[in-house]
This record gives C-alpha cells, structure tokens and sequence, in this order.
C-alpha cells in the first residue's frame, strides 16, 4: 500500500473481498464539480489570469498542477502556479459546510459493500478536502480505503490514483469496476483495462462520456442504484 493511503483495517478483520469497486468522489459521490470550477476560476483570477469557467470545468478531475498547465500559457511565469494552487485550496476550503452528497451515493456505498465488494474512494483530493468530503457523505462504515493526492505521482488521466486504491483493497484491475464522472476518470481506468461507469451529475455530457470509454453511463448515484442488477457492479455482485 502507498505510503499515505488511508486504510481503515476493515479487510484484514474479514474475509478478503475478491472484487471491489473504486469511487471517484468529487462529482461523483459530492456534489462539489462546479464548486471547484468557481474556487479555481477566482484562484486564477487573484493571478490576474481570467479563464472562462467552461473552460475550467471540462478540466476538472484532473489534479491540480495538471490543470493549471492545461489551461495557462506555456509563457506565464510558472513561479505563480503555486501561488494559484495555494488559492484554490483556500477558496473550496470556505465551501466545506456547503459540501452535500449527491442523492443515493451512501446508499450505492453501503449496497456494494453488504454486497460482499471492496469499496474503495479513488480520490486525488488533497487529504484535508478528502476529510471534508468523507464528512459530507458518511459512509466510512462502508468504506474500506480511501486515497488523497498524497498517493500519486501522477495525476488523472494517469492512472497512478487507480493503482494506489487497487492495492488498497489487494483486488486486481479485471475484478474492479471504476465509477467517475469525467472523462479524465474514464481515461485514467482504460489505461488498467478496468471498465468505467460513469455519471452526468458532474456536468459532462453522456456522448462526450461514452465516447472516451464509459461502458455505462448514469445520471447519479441514484439512478445506478435503481439499475444496479443490471450494471456491471450488479455482475460483479451475482459473480
């Protein structure tokens, strides 16, 4: 397990869980997408740097260095990165009591792990928004590892993140399932051959989802719940 990767003992005091499923959480299982398109919109601005916040959102779920590159000039003073990530992490911080789950997400937790998976939170969040974001959705009783930025070298659409959770639960790509909501999810687990499901509820496109990879595509936690039998969790659930 990497160092750093949140585990909460919960596998070693059971049967090991064979097959498992990863969750990214920030749009997926919080409602937070647009939430960090505005704390990154106002970072950048504080730079003097004005970016459209349509252009900001189709970046988010990659990590943080990843989209500042993604959407600055290669002619800017890079010395002010770090001043602009500095910025949005204090921005989302001040929306922390705002942070909700999205409906049905504790619900779709809490059936995957009596259903005998793993669940892990693949999440490159640094690791006090990930306390933040756990809070918002309690659900650690079905929850057996969680990752922070703190995990991965690389970020998404690198699939350093996946790996980390992976090895958290000791479950192999082709026994896992990913859930996300960007296509930088999608990218990050087609790279390990692992299918992805994925939801509009962070903003993006069904088409813009399926087209990067998404085997199945939802509107949110809730609506995989209801069709859960059916969905690639519900095989690893009757398998």
């Amino acid at each position: 397990m990497p160092e750093g990767t949140e585990h909460e003992g919960r596998l070693s005091q059971r049967q090991r869980r064979e097959k498992g499923v990863l969750f990214d959480v920030d749009g997926t299982l919080i409602d937070s997408a647009y939430i960090h398109t505005l704390a990154w919109w106002q970072a950048f601005r504080q730079s003097g740097f004005d970016v459209p916040m349509a252009r900001i959102h189709r970046c988010v779920g990659m990590g943080g260095a990843r989209l500042v590159d993604s959407l600055l000039p290669d002619s800017r003073d890079k010395e002010v990165d770090g001043d602009i990530l500095s910025a949005h992490s204090g921005v989302f911080g001040t929306y922390w009591p705002s942070l909700r789950a999205l409906d049905g997400a504790r619900d779709l937790l809490a059936r995957c792990s009596q259903g005998g998976l793993a669940v892990a939170l693949a999440s490159s969040a640094r690791e006090q928004d990930l306390k933040a974001l756990r809070s918002a959705l309690s659900a650690d009783d079905f929850i057996d590892a969680a990752t922070s930025s703190n995990d991965a070298e690389n970020s998404k659409p690198e699939p350093d993140i996946l790996i980390a959770a992976l090895k958290a639960v000791d479950v192999q790509a082709s026994d896992a399932v990913y859930v996300g909501d960007a296509v930088w999810d999608v990218m990050a687990a087609s790279t390990l051959g692992m299918p992805t499901i994925a939801f509009t509820c962070g903003g993006t496109s069904e088409a813009e989802l399926r087209e990067a990879g998404a085997v199945e595509v939802y509107a949110g936690p809730r609506d995989l719940l209801d069709n859960l039998g059916r969905s690639a969790i519900g095989k690893l659930l009757a398998g």
